[in-house]
């Protein structure tokens, strides 16, 4: 058995590996080199589940939600507090909302994308477009050209003209 005075360096260096770990943004659990931290994921039922209980609809040109088929609409592998940003939206909003776009394959790549889980596609609607431009911040143009808007919890909404492509950092205060 170590002694107090041997075993204090050990355990400081166990609790430092454990605090960069477990710190947001910073350790990886479980994740690929495209996961900026731990999150938790749903399955596509578990994710529809969700919206139909707050009176969110989905739509897909294909009439599919397989992951793989970027005409699909899909929540596969969509993250825990994605799905609860779109909730937390409906319930701010009261406008009826319609997501077009999952986690399914066709869109952008990168960290925070679609297929990561960071992002669902809503279709343009007055409702949607009034609350976003009266209640978030309008912070500039995209390099594609879409004006972004940013919300006091730090999700982004892009224009991308017929939908809102929405980037959830976080639940958006659920």
């Amino acid at each position: 058995m170590l002694s107090p005075m041997r075993l204090r360096p050990v355990l400081t260096a166990f609790a430092l590996v454990l605090g960069v770990l477990f710190a947001p943004g910073i350790g990886v659990l479980g994740g690929g080199a495209t996961q900026a931290h731990a999150v938790t994921k749903l399955t596509h039922a578990e994710a529809t589940a969700r919206f139909s209980s707050s009176g969110i609809t989905w739509s897909s040109s294909g009439g599919c939600s397989n992951r793989n088929v970027a005409t699909c609409t899909s929540f596969d592998q969509l993250n825990l507090a994605t799905a609860q940003g779109a909730q937390t939206l409906k319930s701010a909003t009261g406008c009826a909302l319609n997501i077009t776009g999952g986690t399914e394959t066709g869109h952008a790549g990168g960290t925070y994308s679609h297929w990561n889980g960071y992002k669902l596609d809503f279709a343009k609607s007055t409702c949607l477009t009034n609350y976003v431009h009266n209640v978030f911040t309008y912070i500039g143009v995209r390099g594609d050209g879409a004006p972004q808007y940013k919300a006091g919890s730090g999700n982004i909404y892009a224009d991308e003209g017929n939908h809102w492509d929405v980037t959830y950092y976080n639940c958006g205060g659920c």
